[in-house]
């Protein structure tokens, strides 16, 4: 038997002494947490129904030199998702300089339902006439209102009483229903939040409804104080692949930019080669290098 051989033998048993038995007992060991994170649960009043907030502080929020001061506030809707995202891209931006220390809150669906239920209820604002309107359309819609209000009149001053965020600094992040129901809040209640990150925004939605909210928000509104940053992948069809979604963030954003809201800022990205579940990384990353830049870029 030659060295190497014996050296492969050697190495082969001492892995499967190592591997199977990691396998074979894996839920014995304890779960990987998120540094700096926990979760609260809020039951909203107005909506009768709770909803868990994932909520990662920033480095150093504990120290005393920090005690008085306020952050910069994501708010993240489908936060079982965008959350853990999140986490992950602001992870060595915050801890290096490259973007500015805020505070993350990931807005849960609502205890006891399904994610589809939840989203297709809470972030839509209408009803689809064509109930063939994506994934979701059997669930309830329109509710994106009663919704708004909660994360504007609960979460919101939840969050800055409890844990210091700033009222100046209100990022909304939202990814395809979410990106519908940030357009949504943008143009029929822009300060409710300072900033919007959109990526995928489903645009199409109720025979593309969310323009003529913008039409109707024109006619009487000529300031619209927010920074708006828009991302939409290459490769982005709407469900039944009729409607090119990115023809539809180029007409929306082009739309708000012929207004000449007073207060707004507009920017609009389309991402190479990205399609609806790669895009939202790349977009918010994009999107919080103009929001949150840091000292050390």
């Amino acid at each position: 038997m030659t060295r190497r051989l014996l050296n492969l033998i050697v190495f082969s048993f001492i892995c499967s002494c190592w591997i199977s038995p990691t396998i074979a007992n894996e839920n014995i060991w304890p779960a990987y947490e998120i540094p700096r994170s926990i979760v609260r649960t809020i039951t909203s009043e107005n909506l009768g129904r709770s909803y868990d907030l994932y909520i990662k502080l920033p480095p150093n929020f504990h120290d005393e030199e920090n005690k008085a001061r306020r952050y910069p506030v994501l708010y993240l809707n489908d936060g079982t998702y965008c959350f853990q995202t999140a986490a992950g891209i602001t992870h060595m931006p915050m801890n290096s300089g490259g973007f500015e220390h805020a505070i993350l809150v990931g807005i849960s669906y609502a205890e006891g339902e399904a994610g589809v239920a939840s989203r297709s209820r809470d972030l839509t604002p209408t009803i689809p006439k064509n109930l063939n309107e994506g994934h979701g359309a059997k669930y309830e819609h329109g509710g994106a209102a009663e919704y708004l209000a909660f994360l504007r009149d609960e979460v919101v001053p939840f969050v800055e009483r409890e844990y210091r965020g700033d009222a100046s600094r209100k990022i909304l992040v939202g990814q395809s229903y979410g990106g519908l129901f940030g357009a949504y809040v943008l143009v029929t209640d822009p300060t409710a939040f300072t900033d919007y990150i959109l990526t995928s925004a489903s645009l199409w939605h109720t025979e593309s409804v969310m323009f003529d909210f913008e039409k109707k928000f024109a006619s009487s509104n000529t300031k619209m104080p927010a920074r708006v940053y828009f991302a939409i992948g290459e490769m982005e069809t709407n469900p039944g692949r009729e409607r090119n979604m990115v023809e539809d963030q180029t007409r929306f954003a082009a739309t708000l930019r012929s207004r000449n809201y007073e207060g707004l800022e507009v920017r609009d990205v389309i991402i190479p080669s990205a399609t609806h579940k790669t895009t939202f990384p790349i977009g918010l990353t994009k999107g919080l290098m103009w929001m949150l830049e840091g000292p050390n870029p």
